[in-house]
Order: structure tokens, then sequence, then C-alpha cells
């Protein structure tokens, strides 16, 4: 039996929640789709490929799951995630419960984005309480938080 199902997301248009109580631990799907080297993603931007669904896999490949057999790709971005990614030693990517989950709760996890120029391209819709508007992983939000820190003096 699966673990999760599909379902309209307050989020982001569509999600995955889950089908069943699932335990911390437990890894729930599989991220699924075409191993491509750090070089051809490169050339993917420049082209203004869609890069959302890329993960990376080791020092030299990446997973593109921007593909409809990826359900995985379904899953939104939280700043309060009850998901975390887990790399299996290079070879896959899994999405685990980092939490004990509840039937039909939304799966989220944190997508991990980069402070860096493209941050305002990635605006967050999660809703919890310590969400800066902007999808960036947790280590970097702090810099969110100063930035709107210091407009909020100037204005």
């Amino acid at each position: 039996m699966k673990l999760y199902k599909t379902k309209k997301s307050n989020i982001h248009r569509h999600g995955l929640s889950a089908a069943q109580d699932i335990k911390k631990g437990t890894k729930i799907i599989q991220y699924k789709g075409k191993k491509i080297t750090n070089k051809e993603a490169d050339e993917n931007k420049k082209y203004g490929y869609n890069i959302t669904y890329l993960f990376t896999l080791n020092k030299k490949y990446l997973i593109d799951g921007d593909f409809k057999y990826n359900t995985a790709r379904l899953i939104n971005h939280s700043c309060n995630p009850n998901c975390e990614v887990v790399d299996n030693y290079g070879s896959e990517i899994w999405i685990s419960a980092m939490r004990d989950i509840k039937k039909n709760e939304e799966l989220t996890y944190d997508y991990g984005f980069s402070f860096d120029s493209y941050y305002k391209d990635h605006v967050c819709k999660c809703g919890s309480s310590n969400c800066v508007g902007y999808i960036v992983r947790e280590g970097s939000r702090w810099r969110i938080k100063k930035l709107i820190k210091q407009a909020n003096i100037v204005e």
C-alpha cells in the first residue's frame, strides 16, 4: 500500500499527503528522474530551463525530476517540514518522515534553495510561523530576515 496520495494543496496547487499514519524515519517515496551532469544543468539554465526539480546526487550528477512519472515532484516546500531528503550514498534520493506524520497531513520538505540573487523568484506560501516569504534553506533564512528588518528601518 502506498504511503501517500495526491491532493489539492493550500501551498501550491497540488501536493502529496499521507495515505495513512507514517512513523518517523520511514522512507515514503523515491525522487525519480533523469541523471544529468552538472555541465548539462548549467547549459539548461542558460536557456531558461526549469531548475526547480533538480537534486544533487553526487559531485558529478544531478537528478532532473521534472517528469510526470516522478510523483515526488508534487511534494511542496515548507519552512516547517515533516519530511527530509535522504541521499542514499549518491545513488538514490528518498523523501523520508522526519517526525511522525498523521493520515491526510500534507507531506512537505525544505527545498534547500540557496540564498542568491534569484531568491525573489521563489515565493513561499507555506504559512508556517517561521516562514520568511521566500523558499530559502533554513540556514540562510536569517539573511532574508535581516533584509526585511533593514527595509522596515528605511521605510
